[in-house]
């Protein structure tokens, strides 16, 4: 079987779409004669002869784009309610896979629960939706709607992540003011051509405190992250 048709079958297996982080976990390359296996995964499925990018990182079989675009609710003729639905999770969805490779303790809000990350709900991939007491209540109260959260071994709170795909940012930086006294990172999450958006309320003077902390990372940057990630556990499992 040739390479190609090697990514082919891994992806008709998984309903013909898979994310590039899927691919490079589950596609057999012990067998290829190259030095750099992923690359070529990363290669083959550029191919607009066989494969159709969906999202940055997820790739659907040509042959089964429109059943999986349905699937996905995110056609031309759904509506941008349930496109941007589909964006949110997908997002929360390769947080959290990158958050349990690094060895965190992975939380999304009880809210999203039954959201779909491609073919499995939210709360089947994170360890947890039931946010850890690791402060004050009113603390732990504005932090559970939170995105995404990795928590470290000891149960507190090192990353927090924000998915805003068309929802006002200003509100992300509040929480994220409210949080400021922990030992954490602070993520932005959303769409290159959002960046200026961001940076304009991020300068306002009530995040002046905070603002250092605070970085945007694009949807492009998530999904090669996740790539790179599967990379590095498949190779720790060789």
């Amino acid at each position: 079987m040739k390479q190609y048709e090697q990514v082919i079958d891994v992806m008709k297996k998984n309903g013909g779409f898979a994310t590039l982080g899927f691919l490079n976990h589950y596609v057999d390359v012990s067998n290829w004669k190259t030095v750099t296996p992923f690359a070529s995964i990363r290669r083959i499925v550029q191919d607009d002869r066989f494969f159709y990018k969906i999202k940055p990182g997820l790739w659907a079989l040509k042959e089964c784009s429109d059943v999986v675009l349905e699937k996905f609710q995110i056609t031309e003729t759904n509506t941008a309610k349930e496109k941007d639905s589909f964006s949110h999770s997908y997002y929360q969805g390769l947080l959290v896979e990158i958050g349990k490779i690094k060895g965190n303790l992975t939380y999304i809000p009880p809210q999203d629960k039954n959201k779909l990350f491609l073919n499995r709900p939210l709360s089947e991939i994170a360890y947890t939706t039931k946010i850890y007491d690791f402060s004050y209540e009113e603390i732990v109260k504005r932090a559970r709607s939170v995105d995404v959260i990795w928590f470290n071994e000891r149960k507190m709170p090192s990353s927090f992540f924000e998915v805003e795909h068309s929802s006002d940012i200003h509100n992300s930086l509040l929480k994220f003011d409210d949080l400021q006294d922990f030992y954490s990172n602070f993520y932005i999450v959303s769409s290159l051509k959002r960046k200026k958006e961001y940076e304009n309320k991020l300068n306002r003077n009530a995040f002046r405190n905070i603002k250092k902390r605070i970085k945007f990372i694009d949807y492009e940057f998530v999904s090669n992250l996740h790539s790179k990630s599967k990379e590095l556990e498949k190779i720790g499992n060789l």
